[in-house]
């Protein structure tokens, strides 16, 4: 197995399926270890909970606002994930107050950090929560709070600006949310191959930069 010439410590994988799980082949190569972490993340989120909704999202830094010093690092990923945890941990203690018996969610989620042409990263997300807690991530709906408007939140709070500054910065990709169950029921579709085809797009070798200080993939532990 080749190894990355970019990171000498990461491995290339080129083959059509992973684990018996479609890959999107025509970004190929990826990297071995990110898909056995995506592959492991998925796996933790369905051991917990019988029924897993998974989406993916995108972020932006804007071409036009200043951001913080650090925004070029990774530290603004790492503080939208502790946001948006908090967000949902908020929510389903709301929840509680209005049922004893409301379910949990402990967020799970797989990043990938690029860097265009112009050498301003963005970031590529898979998340994962429990299905019988959230159902759909819904629409942009002014005022109305819900999944995308946790995530502008969290986003805003990451790049220390305000909410409306990340209008337009928080995208989610057509056809980006996976329903996936433990076990399947006879008639229904499996929508984990789909999911793990459409998520290994973060696990691609291209495009992700190396020798920065900054990893290019990160996901959730345990």
């Amino acid at each position: 197995m080749l190894r990355f010439s970019e990171n000498r410590n990461l491995r290339l994988y080129s083959a059509a399926t992973f684990q018996g799980l479609p890959i999107m082949v025509e970004k190929g190569p990826f990297i071995l270890g990110y898909l056995e972490a995506l592959n492991r993340t998925i796996n933790l989120a369905l051991d917990q909970y019988p029924r897993v909704i998974a989406f993916r999202v995108d972020l932006r830094l804007s071409r036009l606002m200043g951001f913080p010093d650090d925004a070029l690092s990774n530290r603004v990923i790492s503080r939208f994930i502790e946001s948006f945890k908090a967000k949902i941990e908020h929510n389903r203690d709301k929840a509680r107050e209005q049922n004893k018996y409301a379910h949990d969610c402990r967020v799970r989620y797989v990043w990938a950090r690029e860097v265009g042409c112009g050498g301003r990263p963005h970031y590529h997300l898979l998340i994962l929560l429990n299905r019988d807690a959230y159902y759909t991530v819904g629409r942009l709906q002014p005022q109305r709070p819900n999944m995308i408007s946790r995530m502008q939140e969290a986003w805003a709070s990451a790049l220390k600006c305000e909410v409306e500054q990340v209008r337009g910065l928080v995208h989610i990709p057509p056809n980006a949310e996976f329903r996936v169950d433990r076990n399947v029921r006879p008639g229904n579709v499996d929508q984990l191959p789909e999911l793990f085809r459409r998520a290994s797009y973060l696990c691609k070798a291209a495009t992700k930069r190396y020798g920065d200080g900054s990893h290019g993939f990160g996901c959730s532990r345990g």
